[in-house]
């Protein structure tokens, strides 16, 4: 009971201020963008916030890579989408390529620096989504990615999606690889009070073979996983 009730505290004060954030980004967006981060960080300070209604803290392991990078995070619930832009500086994240078809709220995305996975394209999507992350790399800022596509339930270690090596390859970046044990906390309807962490892994370096890089970050990504 007690659960329920620091949940519906979670729910009342930060989704209706989201709504009026995500009208104020997108109206950014169309005019130019002036804002966007700070509107973005602001959102992530406000969930951390949020987060302590509910009796949910968040503890981070590790620490960033020097320059850029490609950090591969495990993905149990919408927490670490919402967790981005509050430990990595105005990340580039790769995103389901069906969120940008959403008026406005697509322009938006691609403003702040998301990048579209096209599942279904092969090869053609895959260089271009190369080509976008050597390009922002370029910029020093960090990209993101949830190698397993989707998010899973915790304990469960699928296979890692077979774009991710090839995407390794192409973008020529240091992959950190970032495990997280949401899931039992947020990933349901009444939160559960507790600590998630973010454990920040050691850089994988450029240029190892797909099995070798596959099996790095999937053990990496997966420690918290018991």
């Amino acid at each position: 009971m007690i659960a329920a009730l620091r949940s519906i505290l979670f729910y009342i004060a930060f989704y209706p201020l989201t709504v009026g954030l995500v009208i104020v980004a997108v109206g950014s967006a169309m005019i130019g963008g002036a804002g966007l981060f700070s509107i973005v960080r602001f959102w992530t300070v406000w969930h951390r916030a949020c987060m302590r209604l509910a009796g949910i803290r968040v503890q981070v392991e590790g620490k960033l890579a020097d320059g850029p990078a490609l950090y591969a995070i495990k993905h149990e619930s919408f927490f670490e989408a919402l967790e981005l832009p509050h430990y990595l500086p105005r990340p580039v994240v790769f995103a389901k390529a069906e969120l940008f078809k959403i008026p406005a709220w697509g322009r938006a995305a691609r403003y702040y620096g998301l990048i579209p996975v096209e599942r279904e394209q092969g090869a053609t999507a895959l260089r271009a989504m190369g080509k976008a992350a050597r390009k922002f790399a370029q910029t020093g800022r960090p990209l993101a990615i949830f190698p397993e596509g989707t998010r899973v339930p915790h304990g469960q270690r699928p296979p890692l999606r077979s774009g991710f090596a090839g995407l390794y390859k192409i973008a020529g970046l240091p992959v950190v690889p970032v495990a997280v044990n949401s899931g039992p906390l947020y990933h349901r309807l009444w939160k559960q009070p507790g600590t998630i962490t973010l454990r920040i892994g050691e850089p994988i370096p450029p240029g190892l073979s797909r099995a070798e890089i596959e099996a790095r970050v999937h053990a990496a990504i997966n420690e918290l996983n018991d």
